[in-house]
């Protein structure tokens, strides 16, 4: 992974320098694998479902991140936009979980619920990537 990108982004303001700790990697990938299993779960709303997926992303996403010694500094979506550097993930991975934060501030900021199948499906789908190449980084060096 690169650092020379994530050395940037922290440079912008958009992420700080702060060391990893094994404890807090373990917490939020074992969130984000509860938060996913829920999500898949039958008879649930399509509103849950994406709440909890997507909670299980970001957890997941800001765990990698935590792996490699960073933290958001203010902006929530940076873990998504940084998984191409701290995992590895293709950008059409990271872009649906980007898309889905949009949407994710229009359902908790303003109530609108705009999300159809296709999306949760991909939501879905890239939350599990994320969390399968997360949980093989490893323990916190």
């Amino acid at each position: 992974m690169s650092s020379k990108e994530l050395a940037n982004l922290v440079r912008a303001g958009l992420l700080k320098r702060e060391p990893g700790e094994q404890s807090e990697f373990s917490r939020l990938v074992s969130s984000g694998m509860t938060r996913l299993t829920d999500a898949k779960r039958e008879g649930l709303s399509p509103e849950s479902k994406f709440t909890l997926a997507y909670d299980a992303a970001h957890a997941f996403s800001l765990a990698a991140l935590r792996w490699h010694g960073y933290r958001p500094d203010q902006k929530r979506y940076i873990v998504f936009q940084a998984l191409q550097h701290t995992l590895g993930i293709a950008p059409a991975i990271w872009r649906v979980l980007d898309k889905c934060h949009r949407l994710r501030n229009l359902v908790e900021y303003e109530g609108q619920f705009d999300v159809d199948e296709r999306l949760l499906t991909d939501l879905l789908a890239a939350a599990e990537t994320v969390g399968n190449v997360a949980q093989a980084l490893g323990p916190v060096k």
